[in-house]
């Protein structure tokens, strides 16, 4: 498990999706969470150098971890399922997340079918320093479901089931933020309702209508 994470850092990385030391990755591995320490470059990390913290978020071996680890651990709690998350500073993705929401439940509209069959709703977080345990507190409540989010100024933080759904969930989302940016103040088709349903229900990702 700790080599897949390694990969998954390196492949994001490869793709230009975590410029610097940005980002960080985590995965459950039964009642541990190993996640990338703080600082760590992801296009290097060393299986064996991971942070370990146990279910409720205390560091037990490793290196110190990411400071981001509250909204690791609060994407954990949501979802049992949840098996794996990825936040990035993806230059796209960053940059809609600094723009309004489309919607209440979703910062981006339902632009593409791989959006909708990969992500779903991502709704925007409100603003707060890196690391605020407030931020990850606020994700945590949100009373809809999705698996992914923008943190308002900051990034794209992406929940999956395995740590290479996360990983493709997190691409389609700098995929369909570098999109609607593209098209600037035009207004695009968007995908209908009927659409909408039929992708969402098929791929098992949640959109509320």
């Amino acid at each position: 498990m700790s080599a897949d994470l390694a990969a998954a850092g390196a492949h994001l990385a490869a793709l230009g999706l975590s410029p610097g030391s940005s980002g960080n990755l985590s995965v459950r591995d039964g009642d541990r969470l190993l996640i990338t320490p703080t600082g760590a470059d992801l296009a290097s990390l060393d299986p064996e150098r991971l942070s370990v913290l146990d279910e409720c978020g205390r560091h037990v071996a490793g290196p110190a971890p990411s400071k981001e680890f509250p909204l690791h651990l609060a994407f954990y709690r949501r979802d049992p399922a949840t098996k794996a998350v990825v936040h990035l500073h993806s230059r796209h993705a960053a940059a809609t997340a600094c723009l309004p929401p489309w919607s209440r439940r979703s910062a981006i509209p339902p632009l593409t079918p791989y959006f909708l069959m990969r992500v779903g709703q991502t709704p925007l977080i409100e603003y707060a320093a890196p690391g605020d345990g407030a931020q990850a507190a606020a994700l945590e409540r949100l009373g809809f479901p999705f698996r992914a989010a923008l943190l308002q100024n900051h990034g794209p933080i992406v929940a999956g089931p395995s740590i290479r759904a996360a990983v493709d969930a997190a691409v389609e989302v700098e995929e369909v933020c570098a999109l609607l940016l593209l098209l600037g103040d035009r207004e695009p088709r968007l995908l209908t309702a009927a659409e909408i349903s039929d992708l969402t229900g098929r791929y098992g990702m949640p959109w509320d209508l």
